[in-house]
């Protein structure tokens, strides 16, 4: 069986497909807000120019998400799967944002958790990179079980390089 780096998933919480080129306004909807991306190594993305940059890179990752509210149809965010190494039996979950709306409900450990139950059939080790002054998504990190490894800079999609902590979460 292999890793399918774009399955539909759900719980009583969300339902997450894969990301179409016909999703970008919607999900530009979501992400044109500063607060969302005020702890983030790339603060800009709420301008439409630089958010079209991480959704060719989300499209071209072949392993993005659009997340919906199960319950009401809204869009709540995004995520991905990027740079799966089946030799290595590690991928990477990342490049995530939750609206405001749904901050502090639950959402965004729903979908992580979603993501991690399903990797974890295929491989053994999780990493996550996450902004150095993104103190919002570390308490995340904790929250979920993963653990900081290491800190190094992390290139962006059409971004530059980044300051990240690496965490982990193993089999």
């Amino acid at each position: 069986m292999s890793f399918d780096l774009q399955p539909s998933l759900s719980n009583e919480l969300i339902r997450i497909e894969p990301l179409k080129e016909t999703d970008f306004e919607k999900l530009y909807a979501v992400a044109n807000d500063p607060l969302l991306w005020e702890q983030h190594p790339n603060p800009d993305r709420y301008k439409k120019e630089v958010f079209a940059v991480y959704f060719k890179g989300a499209m071209e990752s072949g392993g993005a998400f659009i997340v919906y509210d199960k319950a009401s149809g809204e869009v709540v965010g995004s995520s991905r799967f990027y740079d799966y190494n089946e030799s290595e039996k590690t991928v990477l979950i990342g490049y995530t944002f939750v609206g405001r709306p749904f901050w502090g409900k639950g959402y965004n450990p729903a979908m992580k958790n979603l993501m991690i139950a399903h990797a974890l059939k295929f491989v053994d080790s999780i990493l996550f990179h996450v902004g150095a002054l993104n103190v919002r998504s570390q308490k995340a990190m904790g929250k979920l079980g993963a653990v900081k490894i290491s800190e190094e800079l992390v290139e962006y999609y059409g971004e530059g390089k980044k300051l990240n902590f690496i965490y982990e979460i193993r089999s």
